[in-house]
């Protein structure tokens, strides 16, 4: 009988400990914790739309960019731009950006498609570079 109950306790022990897991998050939670994390954009991001950014997708024609996602203080437009490379060539594409810059994929003029990463310098104007380090400067396409 001893030995039933010492085989017993362990098991009643290990059954009545608590456990460490958080309670479960609410959406609301779930969002504002995505945008906490820090703000990198890569070019990739602008082939796809997470479930995350889906719930907060806003659209509004009276500003220039295509479409916005996010909270306050932590939004990111996407943007189609345009410009030229340091040879003056004419450069258009697509890009992902908050309020410091971001990345998206640009359009040489060899029809050659490359990932660029560009920040804001004025109102409506980047600059930016690819992986080759040529840079260029866009302005938003209106």
């Amino acid at each position: 009988m001893t030995k039933k109950l010492l085989l017993l306790f362990p098991f009643l022990f290990l059954s009545c400990q608590e456990t460490n897991q958080a309670p479960p998050k609410t959406q609301q939670e779930q969002i504002q914790s995505f945008y906490a994390q820090e703000d990198t954009i890569l070019p990739d991001d602008i082939e796809e739309i997470t479930e995350v950014e889906k719930k907060t997708y806003h659209v509004d024609s009276k500003y220039e960019y295509n479409y916005r996602t996010g909270i306050s203080d932590h939004y990111e437009y996407n943007y189609n731009i345009i410009g030229t490379d340091s040879l003056g060539n004419v450069i258009k594409g697509n890009v992902n950006v908050n309020r410091k810059g971001g990345a998206g994929k640009i359009t040489n003029a060899k029809g050659e498609e490359k990932d660029v990463f560009v920040k804001w310098i004025y109102n409506g104007k980047l600059v930016g570079k690819d992986a080759d380090s040529l840079a260029y400067e866009f302005v938003v396409e209106k």
